[in-house]
């Protein structure tokens, strides 16, 4: 993995000057570690959302998922889950992947009513996630639409990890015709290279504890505790 950014302590105190919510100012102001920080010693927290589609402009988010946890341990009690009322409404396939339902959402908050609380959850530690084109879009466009004001923050996704560890998961026409078979880099099935256990998924909680698990696990086989953060945030 290589450093795919600039600074990012940089780019935080750059938001913070500018940002006008006050939420998002303190957010910011939080900034995250230094990349230099060996990764063992970083402070971070897994997030996962579930969403009515895949397109942070024409989906919304109606459940999300914080696991906060380290190099060495997972803090189960610090965990967080919200169901959240979309702005756009619940289609059949959406339901029929995450379970959430009208009934589940009738009551439930809007983002706006929790991001004080989302956004004090996340602040000073590098978020981890399971494929980067959810959270982090999902999230800018949501607070876009309430706060009038997006957001930005480092990640670690595990997917890329992944990627980066498995560059031929993609069979050329040669190995196909010898019967190998594409190597699948979704959350489950990265899990079970690490005889992790299966997790039902499609609920934010638990994917957000399995993809804690799965970094913890990748750092364990392919990382040195002294890897600085700069070569996995993206």
């Amino acid at each position: 993995m290589t450093q795919a950014t600039a600074d990012w302590p940089e780019q935080l105190a750059l938001c913070a000057a500018n940002a006008r919510d006050p939420r998002l100012k303190a957010f910011f102001e939080a900034g995250c570690p230094n990349g230099n920080t060996p990764i063992a010693e970083v402070p971070m927290v897994a997030m996962d959302f579930e969403t009515t589609g895949l397109d942070p402009n024409r989906h919304s988010i109606v459940s999300i998922g914080l696991v906060h946890f380290d190099y060495h341990r997972i803090q189960g009690a610090s965990a967080r889950h919200w169901v959240v009322r979309p702005v756009l409404p619940l289609h059949g396939q959406s339901v029929a992947v995450h379970g959430i339902t009208h009934t589940d959402i009738g009551d439930a908050p809007d983002l706006g009513e929790i991001v004080e609380e989302l956004l004090t959850a996340l602040a000073g530690k590098v978020v981890v996630v399971h494929y980067r084109a959810i959270e982090r879009p999902f999230l800018d466009v949501a607070l876009k639409y309430r706060l009038d004001e997006g957001i930005r923050f480092p990640v670690i996704d595990t997917m890329a990890i992944e990627a980066h560890l498995h560059p031929n998961r993609h069979p050329n026409w040669w190995r196909k015709l010898r019967g190998d078979k594409p190597l699948s880099i979704r959350l489950n099935d990265s899990r079970s290279r690490y005889h992790l256990p299966h997790y039902p998924p499609h609920h934010a909680l638990t994917d957000a504890l399995a993809t804690a698990e799965l970094l913890q696990a990748q750092l364990q086989h392919h990382f040195d505790p002294q890897t600085p953060l700069a070569d996995l945030w993206l």
